[in-house]
């Protein structure tokens, strides 16, 4: 198996549940729902998705062939040779098109507790210690269970009242970010005051100019 990586990265995570916690990003190339590239925009189904997860020259990517040459990787990024405490974020693109327990083995052993952001279109491996999942309207949803929902709002065609069934611990509301960014936080702001189950997510890291 040879891992795609676009990007690691040590940082703290900007939003969710973990918001503010210390974490290497792993970030995967290649997405099931964009190729990543403009000029192919108007056909994907997750129409505003704002980051570049094609190929393998960001810091720290590149071309794994191990398992354990990824958790080696990643590894490289915290700056503690202490155990405690060591958190890595699988995110992409579509970690799940890569990611498998082979990797979430490798990465445990070198005492890192996994987390994963995924779209829920891929059935996970087992393993993971922390599934968020953010479903993007108009693709199918897989994964109905996990620790966190987590829905960019709002996007045309669905409501978050239709994933409210689902088996999750937490249900975040996100504002989606762009030219209507302002409008968004007040809409999602009031969506989630109207229906106390969820919980306003806010991308922090663009607040503090950090990765």
């Amino acid at each position: 198996m040879t891992y795609l990586v676009k990007e690691i990265f040590y940082t703290l995570q900007g939003e969710g549940s973990h918001a503010g916690r210390p974490a290497v990003f792993c970030r995967f190339s290649r997405c099931n729902l964009w190729t990543g590239l403009e000029k192919d925009r108007h056909r994907a189904i997750c129409q505003f998705c704002d980051t570049d997860f094609v190929g393998t020259d960001g810091e720290g990517g590149g071309r794994f062939t191990s398992p354990d040459d990824l958790a080696q990787a990643v590894e490289q990024a915290w700056p503690s040779t202490s155990m405690e405490h060591r958190f890595v974020v699988c995110t992409g693109g579509e970690p799940l098109l890569q990611l498998d327990e082979a990797a979430i083995e490798a990465l445990h052993s070198r005492g890192f507790e996994v987390a994963v952001e995924t779209n829920g279109t891929r059935v996970p491996p087992q393993g993971i210690d922390w599934l968020c999942v953010s479903p993007k309207i108009g693709s199918e949803l897989v994964v109905t269970s996990g620790e966190e929902l987590k829905l960019v709002y709002p996007q045309s065609g669905g409501d978050p009242s239709q994933f409210e069934h689902l088996d999750f611990r937490y249900f975040r509301l996100q504002p989606l970010d762009g030219p209507d960014a302002e409008a968004n936080t007040r809409a999602t702001i009031d969506y989630c005051m109207k229906n106390p189950r969820w919980i306003l997510s806010l991308q922090t890291h663009k607040y503090l100019g950090i990765q």
